[in-house]
């Protein structure tokens, strides 16, 4: 059965947070909005798949180990039971009422809502297939928030049941006794942080020398050292070779290193080695869209494409793949779709990876300034003079800023600790405000907070620091 939906203003194809915070924008500058999504509930991946539901099961595991460092201190806790139904059901009510404030949302706004896959039929028409149902959209102007899904090793069986994908290590069907985590980026720490702390022994291959890619060294250091401890092994410079299934439904894999080759069974493999756009469903050849060698979509800084009336967002329209990015940019395009001065301007983007220590950055990190001869300056804060992270046990924390040695203006940003996702944004709000060293370090924070290490990395480099003795002078 084919239906026809004509003239409408703004159609947004993905609901994720990129998706519907461009929908509603559009709609609360008077468009009439259509958003389709192929999934039964709204938010997309990071919602229903993704950040929330992983977040959610971070909190258990920090939990977990705040609980065993409490026996430390004269406070003892049994030894956790893990009732993995419960934990699944605590997980899901909090995915369930996030979808269902969004369908509130878009129901107070308007906003219409089709259930399907979209694919282009023109620059100005979708084919939404939803089953034998087809309804065929017409529209004035489109955004894409199509989104991207998991990279996975050409050769590997991945429909056995054995194969994790970010998705499906979430739906936690059960916990198994030995992980093996292919990747060692942010998923894949992070939902390896998970199981461990659930009761499997996880261990983790990367193919490059480091942990999570992109972030300084020093500020990993003290992840690793934690994840030393949580999980069998780490092995770096390393690459899965081959997964073959066995009789007992366990996974033989071959991994190769500068050792050589080891062969290691495994209950589970969790494959976390990227994201790839979804651009391929999209029929984009139907189109003058263009796509660069990534099969990203190309776009300038007001989200265009190159068919002017199209807009692309969030991780189709290129890296960073984080959901504020894609936030940010959706409201870029609702503006400049509906003829607002908008454009994605923003000086940084931040990053974080959410386990337990916590790792964050933002701006330039000293591996960059480096690789690319960029000058700079840096104060340090230790953790370790921190009564806060001390109470916390923190003390292996640090908060890193780099400054310009001309203007002594932030350039950079690095935490590692508790909170050290939240913590960030001041780091941010400092690089977009254009602040110095002497601002953030004559800015009086509350004491004690874990907030305050980045003022006293600030004054670590002015040279004011009390909490500490430094010799009183600047220097990388």
């Amino acid at each position: 059965m084919v239906s026809k939906i004509e003239n409408v203003d703004i159609v947004v194809v993905g609901s994720g947070p990129g998706g519907y915070a461009a929908a509603f924008r559009a709609a609360d500058l008077g468009n009439k909005v259509l958003m389709i999504d192929k999934d039964e509930q709204l938010g997309g991946v990071c919602l229903n798949r993704g950040c929330i539901p992983s977040k959610a099961l971070l909190h258990i595991s920090k939990v977990i180990t705040e609980a065993s460092h409490l026996s430390t201190i004269g406070v003892s806790f049994p030894e956790p039971k893990i009732n993995i139904e419960s934990v699944r059901e605590y997980k899901d009510k909090i995915v369930s009422r996030l979808s269902g404030g969004i369908s509130q949302l878009a129901k107070a706004r308007q906003v219409e809502t089709l259930k399907g896959e979209a694919s282009f039929l023109s620059n100005t028409e979708l084919s939404v297939k939803n089953g034998s149902d087809q309804t065929v959209v017409s529209f004035k102007k489109c955004i894409i928030a199509a989104g991207s899904s998991s990279s996975m090793i050409p050769g590997l069986p991945i429909k056995h049941p054995s194969i994790l994908t970010s998705k499906t290590a979430l739906e936690l069907k059960d916990i198994p006794k030995t992980l093996l985590v292919i990747g060692g980026g942010v998923i894949g720490l992070e939902l390896g942080q998970v199981y461990a702390s659930l009761g499997s022994s996880v261990s983790v291959v990367e193919f490059l020398p480091a942990l999570v890619p992109g972030a300084d060294e020093d500020i990993v250091k003290p992840l690793k050292r934690k994840l030393t401890k949580q999980f069998k092994s780490i092995m770096l410079s390393s690459k899965v070779v081959s997964v073959t299934p066995n009789n007992q439904n366990e996974l033989d894999v071959v991994i190769e290193s500068s050792d050589g080759n080891k062969e290691l069974t495994f209950d589970k493999a969790l494959v976390s080695v990227g994201r790839k756009p979804n651009t391929s469903q999209l029929n984009l050849d139907s189109t003058d869209i263009k796509v660069d060698e990534n099969k990203f979509i190309i776009v300038d800084e007001y989200q265009r494409t190159s068919v002017k009336t199209i807009f692309a967002i969030g991780d189709i329209a290129g890296n960073p793949m984080l959901a504020h990015k894609a936030t940010h940019e959706g409201k870029v395009a609702a503006e400049v779709a509906s003829g607002h001065p908008a454009a994605m301007d923003a000086r940084v983007i931040p990053s974080v990876v959410y386990t337990h220590p916590e790792i964050a950055w933002v701006g330039l990190t000293e591996t960059e300034a480096k690789q690319n001869d960029i000058s700079y300056e840096k104060g340090e804060f230790p953790w370790a003079a921190s009564g806060k992270a001390m109470i916390l046990d923190a003390q292996q924390g640090k908060t890193k800023v780099l400054f310009d040695p001309e203007t002594k203006r932030v350039l950079g940003a690095a935490i590692v600790g508790p909170l050290a996702g939240d913590l960030i944004s001041e780091a941010c709000l400092a690089i977009e405000m254009g602040s110095d060293a002497d601002d953030i370090s004559l800015t009086i924070h509350p004491h004690p907070t874990l907030g305050e290490t980045f003022a006293a990395a600030a004054e670590m480099y002015t040279g004011t620091i009390t909490d500490l003795y430094v010799p009183k002078r600047r220097g990388k």
